[in-house]
């Protein structure tokens, strides 16, 4: 089922794009609630493989630098290809089998190659998953679509469930079983997403125009390349939080670990909140402003944790706030880069900053974090924290305005990179 044909029906016009951007939504929740699961069992994997705070880091990086190659590669094969759909379930699959086998894992060398797999199959979800949300959601509900599809699930699911479930489960059942368990909701998705998501293919024409010349350098540029380097701060910052807030709480803190999932809960519960308002938000306001705005509160919640006491109701409203920057992920992964270079090259140039983030940022940030902790303490992952989300907010100021209630043509998202209609 195309687009056009989804527009047509009148009782299910609305509906039917709505049901497909939940699921797409709650498929990359479950890819974020495999990718934290190891941040969160942090504290029962390190003490039986005897892990160090560098090889933390490392676990962070590899998936990182497998999901940033598998995101450009399988986003371009999308664009040129189609099948978006078939992509997104052969993903999940093995996505999927991937979670199962870290169970199984017996060293430190076998978990790291586990984790590699997985980021290559989690790379293009969320890429692939944005294009086709463009193109069966209308432009004026764009902002709030994408950051539905790309922070509702993943914030919910990844944020605020996972911390509490994974957590109880490896109490009671120990982190292997736990593991075996997160393979399960993936194939559930599969099912849903067979059922209820439509495809809706690349035109030959759209096909044809990737293969003019230029390549990446014809995309890198402008707001593209300002996105990138804000994707490289604010995925750093995102994973190292993952990776070490919660062994900074239990190891430094003095938090017992069931306190310390309650609170990283509280981030997931503020992500959810701004998984619709902020995108939302921005459709109204402008993206620029939102951007500079949302990634100067970031600063809140590293250095509320340096400061207060470990105390869940002390610190709990400070986390709530300054992890409210996690609603600015899809205006500058996604929204952004969409409406700069039309839907042609969407999935490419999604997997192109998702791809930029993870490579520099998810890479290097947890293991620059990690050696730093290990040579000074589990402070100074937090410090880099509040310093990458200033360093975004200061990157966001050279922005140019794409939101369409904000530019002057009143332009509207076409398939030709700055080519916009106006609308009468």
């Amino acid at each position: 089922m195309n687009d056009s044909h989804l527009r047509r029906k009148a009782p299910g016009h609305v509906a039917r794009p709505a049901l497909a951007v939940l699921i797409l939504s709650l498929n990359f929740g479950i890819v974020f609630f495999d990718r934290n699961a190891i941040g969160f069992l942090v504290p029962f994997i390190q003490s039986d493989l005897k892990m160090s705070s560098s090889q933390i880091g490392m676990l962070a990086a590899v998936l990182a630098l497998t999901w940033a190659i598998s995101g450009y590669v399988i986003g371009h094969f999308a664009d040129h290809h189609g099948r978006r759909k078939l992509i997104i379930i052969i993903s999940t699959t093995i996505f999927s089998f991937s979670s199962f086998i870290t169970g199984v894992t017996w060293s430190f060398a076998t978990l790291l190659v586990a984790r590699l797999l997985m980021g290559l199959a989690e790379g293009g979800v969320m890429p692939v998953s944005q294009s086709l949300t463009a193109d069966i959601v209308p432009e004026h509900r764009r902002g709030l679509a994408m950051g539905v599809m790309q922070a509702f699930g993943s914030n919910l699911l990844g944020g605020m469930i996972a911390p509490l479930l994974l957590v109880g489960l490896a109490g009671h059942y120990g982190w292997r079983t736990t593991f075996y368990m997160t393979a399960l909701p993936g194939l559930a998705c599969v099912l849903l997403m067979t059922w209820l998501v439509p495809d809706a293919s690349v035109s030959s024409s759209r096909a044809e125009a990737l293969d003019e010349p230029g390549g990446v350098m014809r995309l890198l540029r402008g707001n593209v390349l300002l996105c990138c380097l804000i994707s490289v701060c604010l995925v750093a910052y995102n994973s190292i939080c993952w990776y070490f807030v919660p062994l900074f709480l239990t190891e430094t803190k003095g938090m017992a670990p069931q306190a310390m999932s309650w609170l990283i809960a509280t981030l997931g519960f503020s992500a959810v909140v701004t998984a619709f308002t902020i995108p939302a938000l921005s459709d109204k306001w402008g993206r620029r402003p939102v951007m500079i705005l949302f990634t100067l509160v970031g600063l809140i919640m590293p250095l509320s944790a340096i400061i207060l006491p470990p105390v869940f109701w002390r610190l709990s409203p400070w986390f709530f706030v300054g992890w409210t920057v996690l609603g600015v992920y899809p205006i500058f992964m996604s929204i952004i880069p969409v409406e700069t270079v039309g839907k042609r090259d969407a999935a490419k140039v999604l997997g192109l900053v998702v791809g930029a983030g993870e490579l520099f940022g998810g890479v290097l940030g947890p293991i620059v974090a990690g050696v730093a902790a290990d040579m000074t303490d589990h402070t100074a992952p937090l410090w880099i924290m509040a310093l990458l989300t200033a360093m975004s907010a200061v990157l966001s100021l050279a922005l140019t305005e794409t939101a369409p209630a904000k530019t002057r043509s009143g332009s509207r998202l076409s398939d030709i990179p700055g080519e916009a209609e106006v609308v009468p």
